[in-house]
């Protein structure tokens, strides 16, 4: 995994301390001092030794206990609630003590509660919408609300619509747990929502999500509606076509700014992460394979360094920016300028595959496919190919226009990170001790300072970027024209049949990869 200096790590150190969460709420008492909340029964009565009852018992006092459970009797170890559980407050831990002995889970099953036919039985917030990719926070599993410090353990939860849903909570820790089939709006959600639909600022900060399997939920995880500085690391994400009605996002982040996801596996999904209109989110050290849009961004700030994305129908979609604003026109977006997104130092590889996956998300146009492509439709788009969400309208005079999809009609949104196009590789120079240079060209903002990013591909027909070599510096002249010599070491130019490049401005807004040269030794 690669930490740029945007994050140090001490930083990530403080966001994966377990005893950060405490420090946000309050201590909890020692552990050999608090009381044990044991789960005996997997009845949902309410009585001494349910779930229920011990949700109960420790929010009339939270702090001052944990919450054990066991495997009891022979599997499958499921409780099934009939109705939503309480609410759970913290400082509290919340452990299936069995999972750390042998690996086995705990369930809490949903499927007594939601009922009904697929996604239909999820409604959104909006009448008439339902399943994933619409709002919603109805009908959770676990909850925690307007708390701080709950850790959640070795649980498997299953087959409600929102799996765990965290919303303005601080400073939670959900690891080790299995997150399987929750399909209407998310297996994890975290939310800033108030209730309406707005965004809460400084209410759902330093959450980490850690360690656990999500398999056929719709949305995997949401980071959404002021959602901020959370962790999500080391998950595995995955769903398959068949058992999965709407496989959509592995983690959307909507509105949600500084969060750092790094070192996830994604894979068979609309999209790895989406971000919608996300600022400053730091995605590195992810692997995503089999999916219509690995990574698609808009909003700014947002940095996807050093992941590996091999066999998806576009590896980074960059989509242009718009905003709901109160001076919008009828039933438009106001658009506030371009999305100004980094995509640095990444393995791409066999991208480009006919992948149609595309709920709320991915890459459907026939021609956009590749590593990294411009202007692809988000739902918002008139051009958008796909399952917006159930009920969700999609009249085309209530829809965004792209100017490079859609020609340059009025209010069309401009191509993101400036619309800045790929370096042109020239000619390959021999150099010292049996390197060689690589010479090229590009087109920038004028008296300003560019980064140059060289790849390396291992067979003549590649023509993505298989191993990063490094990065220049280029300034540009007065009148936008830059050219370089990118110094190539023997060893290097030994091992690669052609080389890619991109470039990216000081603002860092990077541009898709250049037409592969030959290099000639």
């Amino acid at each position: 995994m690669r930490i740029t200096s945007r994050y140090s790590l001490l930083a990530l150190a403080l966001l994966a301390s377990p005893a950060f969460a405490q420090t946000l709420a309050g201590p909890a008492l020692p552990r050999g001092t608090q009381t044990v909340l044991k789960v005996t029964s997997y009845a949902d009565d309410g009585s001494e030794g349910t779930l229920r009852w011990a949700l109960e018992r420790n929010n009339a006092n939270p702090g001052h206990n944990r919450i054990e459970l066991r495997a009891i009797g022979t599997a499958p170890y499921v409780i099934k609630p009939t109705r939503e559980l309480p609410p759970i407050k913290g400082p509290v831990v919340i452990e299936n003590m069995d999972w750390a002995r042998n690996g086995t889970y705990v369930a809490i099953d949903g499927a007594a509660y939601v009922i009904g036919p697929g996604t239909r039985a999820c409604p959104g917030a909006v009448e008439g919408q339902y399943g994933t990719n619409v709002r919603t926070t109805t009908k959770p599993g676990l909850i925690l609300r307007d708390t701080e410090a709950v850790e959640i353990r070795g649980l498997e939860i299953s087959n409600f619509c929102i799996g765990i849903l965290v919303n303005r909570a601080s400073g939670n820790l959900i690891h080790d747990n299995r997150i399987v089939g929750n399909k209407g709006g998310a297996g994890i959600m975290v939310t800033a929502d108030d209730g309406k639909g707005n965004a809460t600022a400084t209410t759902t900060l330093h959450n980490r999500i850690l360690r656990n399997r999500f398999i056929n939920n719709g949305d995997a995880m949401e980071m959404t509606r002021g959602a901020a500085f959370n962790l999500v690391a080391d998950n595995f994400i995955t769903s398959d076509d068949k058992d999965n009605e709407e496989p959509s996002q592995g983690l959307e982040i909507l509105w949600g700014n500084d969060n750092v996801v790094v070192h996830n596996h994604w894979e068979n999904l609309s999209d790895g992460v989406q971000l919608n209109w996300g600022n400053r989110n730091y995605i590195s050290g992810n692997t995503f394979t089999g999916i219509s849009s690995a990574v698609t961004l808009s909003g700014t700030g947002n940095i996807v360094d050093g992941n590996t994305m091999i066999g998806n129908r576009v590896a980074v979609s960059v989509r242009p920016q718009a905003e709901p604003g109160a001076d919008a026109a009828p039933g438009r977006n106001r658009v506030t300028g371009p999305a100004v997104n980094t995509i640095s130092a990444n393995v791409m590889i066999d991208n480009g595959r006919d992948i149609r996956r595309c709920f709320a998300g991915g890459s459907c146009l026939p021609e956009l496919k590749g590593a990294i492509i411009f202007n692809v439709p988000g739902l918002e788009h008139g051009k958008f190919i796909g399952n917006r969400g159930g009920g969700v309208e999609g009249d085309p005079s209530k829809l965004e226009t792209i100017c490079a999809l859609d020609g340059p009609v009025q209010g069309c949104e401009p191509s993101p990170n400036h619309g800045q196009a790929a370096p042109t590789l020239l000619a390959t120079l021999a150099g010292s001790a049996g390197g060689v240079g690589v010479r090229g060209q590009f087109v920038g903002i004028p008296d300003s300072l560019y980064r140059v990013e060289l790849f390396a591909n291992s067979k003549p027909g590649m023509t993505e970027a298989e191993r990063y070599l490094g990065f220049i510096q280029v300034p540009v002249d007065a009148e936008g024209h830059a050219s370089f010599v990118f110094p190539l070491a023997s060893a290097d130019a030994a091992k690669a049949a052609n080389v890619t490049a991109t470039v990216t401005t000081t603002d860092g807004a990077t541009s898709p990869l250049s037409a592969p040269l030959k290099l000639r030794r």
